[in-house]
């Protein structure tokens, strides 16, 4: 039997957004500081080769504004999949949504919100590379990132069935 090759997804939480009065929560813009943190993350996944294949995104403003400016550091963007079912939803949802990935895809972004994101790398992580799963449980901040390696296919994604490679938080230094 060939063992695959490993997959990476990459779950990162969208960058700080504004809190305007009067605007629904589905339709926050980022914040100046957020699109700074998202140029950062762009470059930090361009410079670790962890362009995706697919990236899966939340259909809301700030994230949609996110992927658009992360995806802006790269000379080609990946396809996108715009995906109602990551807005509002429980880790387990998105581990369906998950489980739906092509195989032929190598590396997935996951562009989405707290808390699920976090819940969601917490509950696939099965074993983490040096501290980075006690920073994960501690928090997860705007714009930070939690790289993810499987061994499996996508279809077959399970708690406990993935590898905590990385976890940062690409933040501007003057913030």
């Amino acid at each position: 039997m060939t063992e695959l090759p490993p997959r990476r997804l990459v779950v990162l939480r969208h960058a700080k957004s504004a809190r305007p009065e009067d605007v629904p929560d589905r339709d926050r813009p980022l914040a100046p500081r957020g699109r700074r943190d998202a140029d950062r993350a762009g470059d930090w996944l361009r410079a670790l080769d962890l362009l995706p294949d697919l990236v899966l995104c939340s259909p809301t403003r700030r994230t949609r504004e996110t992927w658009e400016l992360v995806a802006a550091r790269w000379a080609v963007a990946p396809a996108v999949e715009y995906d109602e079912r990551l807005y509002g939803a429980p880790p387990e949802e998105i581990t369906d949504v998950l489980r739906e990935v092509p195989v032929d895809a190598r590396t997935v972004l996951l562009v989405g919100h707290q808390p699920a994101v976090q819940e969601l790398a917490l509950e696939l992580t099965g074993e983490a590379v040096g501290d980075h799963l006690d920073r994960l449980r501690e928090k997860f901040p705007t714009c930070a990132a939690a790289v993810l390696e499987l061994h499996i296919p996508w279809g077959k994604l399970t708690a406990g069935s993935a590898l905590l490679r990385d976890f940062v938080v690409p933040r501007h230094p003057d913030d």
